[in-house]
């Protein structure tokens, strides 16, 4: 039996439908799923890698605020009184006052219970307590400017809570200074 061209461009046709047919099945699909599994794998690789570097960039701003901070600790701490150091202070107030023609009546710390901050438990990293100072001393009003001065230019945190200056007739020409000073302590 003769096949008619007819027949024969068809049967050419459908060999050729089947071939391409097998070449899509067989290689061109799963090379397809292979590519879009292989970028999807590339983008991920993208987004963690563009997550990595803003990590890392994170890392290094958070690296410069702890030195930043460390630095300001270091200061800070420079600045606290230590134990022996308050006592040192403390003679400090008393002996300058001398010079100055100043009379001190009287030098009292009260030492306030140190308070934990709101959601910290256990011990803090460091100890410190708050100490205030109350002191009562007779002095003329510059003279008393020129102290107040000294007291600030210490390498202390001290702070002048209070100060109240009153003149009275028993101790004139000098003024009765009622002053409260209060500072922080490292214990350690």
């Amino acid at each position: 039996m003769r096949l008619k061209t007819r027949e024969k461009i068809l049967l050419v046709l459908a060999a050729v439908a089947i071939a391409i047919l097998a070449f899509d099945q067989l290689y061109y699909t799963p090379k397809s799923r292979k590519i879009s599994a292989l970028k999807a794998d590339a983008k991920a690789i993208d987004l963690k890698l563009t997550e990595l570097s803003l990590l890392t960039k994170g890392a290094e701003t958070v690296e410069a605020e702890v030195a930043r901070l460390e630095q300001e600790f270091d200061r800070l701490s420079k600045k606290t009184l230590k134990g022996e150091e308050f006592r040192a202070f403390l003679k400090h107030l008393a002996r300058e006052s001398d010079p100055l023609q100043m009379k001190i009546i009287s030098l009292l710390p009260q030492e306030e219970k140190p308070t934990l901050p709101e959601g910290q438990k256990g011990p803090p990293a460091f100890q410190y307590r708050k100490v205030n100072v109350q002191m009562v001393l007779h002095s003329t009003y510059a003279k008393l400017g020129t102290y107040l001065k000294e007291i600030g230019d210490l390498p202390f945190l001290i702070n002048v809570d209070s100060l109240q200056v009153e003149r009275t007739e028993e101790i004139q020409p000098l003024l009765k200074v009622t002053m409260g000073l209060s500072m922080y302590i490292i214990t350690l």
